[in-house]
Formats: structure tokens, sequence, C-alpha cells
């Protein structure tokens, strides 16, 4: 069980770079963070990082495309930890693999089921938990290519980005974010989604580091807000980003 104060933030799937960091930049600004893993033998390295440093850390088994996993996970952490604080939903796929008319529909279908339907599993598994929170925040993993703005202004930079399937899963978790974020407003819980920015795996290493840095400000700054901040938006580390 967490100390009375402590604040407990969950990061759904460190399985990517933006994951990994952001769950570390909550744990060096004092978050008992609580990593999402598929299985126990992923994310070791950085717990033991997190551990090493004194921070609080652990990791929970979480696989957002198979309701009793999220069930199971929501009833461990209510047991360790009696609440939740923050909660960021990061679990994302991209399938695209070519034009949007030849696609298989199972790609599709799957695309949906980890970016639209696992996270909103999530939240409706651990809303209980953050109802217990006196500061509750959900910050949801987007993207710009969500924006319908982006996609249809030819000076956006994402104009030419074809990754329709995946574009469209980001948009429609915008649109989730809205109507939450205006269901929950009275209870306080603030939503936001957030794009981390493209992180290239391309990048040399000695790089990395502040690549990673800059992609988690975003999703941390947002998962910190104070009573006055925003929900029910649509940001990136610059500030908001168009519908």
């Amino acid at each position: 069980m967490s100390a009375v104060n402590s604040s407990v933030a969950l990061v759904t799937d460190i399985s990517d770079n933006t994951g990994k960091e952001t769950a570390r930049r909550l744990a060096k600004k004092g978050q008992t963070v609580v990593m999402g893993v598929r299985d126990l033998t992923t994310g070791q390295r950085l717990l033991q990082e997190l551990l090493t440093e004194e921070h609080a850390a652990e990791l929970l088994v979480l696989d957002s495309r198979d309701p009793s996993s999220v069930s199971h996970a929501a009833d461990t952490l209510l047991h360790r930890h009696g609440k939740l604080d923050v909660l960021i939903n990061n679990h994302s796929i991209a399938m695209d693999k070519g034009p949007l008319s030849l696609a298989e529909p199972e790609d599709l279908i799957a695309t949906f089921e980890t970016n639209i339907f696992g996270n909103f599993r999530c939240i409706r598994a651990f809303l209980p938990l953050l109802r217990k929170s006196s500061n509750p925040r959900v910050v949801n993993i987007s993207s710009s290519l969500g924006s319908v703005l982006n996609m249809t202004d030819k000076r956006s930079p994402y104009y030419e980005v074809t990754q329709p399937m995946y574009a469209a899963s980001k948009a429609a978790l915008n649109v989730l974010t809205i109507h939450l974020a205006r269901e929950l407003k009275e209870e306080g819980i603030k939503i936001n989604a957030v794009d981390p920015g493209i992180v290239d795996p391309r990048v040399p290493e000695i790089a990395m580091e502040h690549v990673m840095e800059t992609a988690a400000n975003a999703p941390v700054r947002y998962a910190l807000i104070g009573e006055n901040g925003p929900s029910g938006g649509f940001f990136d580390r610059l500030g908001p980003i168009p519908w």
C-alpha cells in the first residue's frame, strides 16, 4: 500500500520509448510509478534502474486487449494502493502498410482494438480508483495525425503522411477524450489528449536521451496539471493542437 500522501501514476504500457521515459520522469518527480507490461520479463531493466535510484516503482501485468487482464490489473492496483491519481493511456499500434483501399479489414479492427477499445477499457476499469484521488488526471497518448485539420490542410507537415488507419484511431481517441472530459468535469477528473511527438529510432544513441526527454515533456506536464489546468484539450509540447 502506498503512503497516504503518495501520488500513484499508472503508465499502461512501457514497451515503447515514450512509455519508458514518461514513467522515468514521473518517478523522478516523486510519483509512485506503476508500469504496465504484458509479462513480467518486460520492463525489468527500467524497474531496477528506478529502484536503484530509490524511486518508488513497480510492474503491473496489463494487456488492454484482454478484458480479464484489465480487470485483474485494476483489482491488483486497488489492493496495492487503494487509489489512482494519474492514468497515462499509452497502448498504441500502427498497422498501415499501404493504400487504405487495399488494407485488410482485420488490420483496421486490430488498430482500433488497441488504440481505442483497449484504452477505453483501461479508463472504465480504473475510473473507480481515479475517483478515490483528490487530484485525478488522465492523459490519452494521441498523435497530430489524429487532427482533422492536419489531415486536410495542405500547409500542414502531416498532410502527406499516409497512415490512415492509425490516424482514424487517434481521431476517435480524441473524440472520446472530449466527451469524457465533459462527463467527468464535475468530479474534478481532468482528461486530455497529448501528442508526445515522433521518436525516430534512427536517432543516434548519443542524442536519444535528449529526444526522449523532449517526448515525455507533454505527457508529464498534463499528468501533473493543477486545479486550474485544462481538460478536454489536445496538446503537444508546444501547446494546443487544432482538432
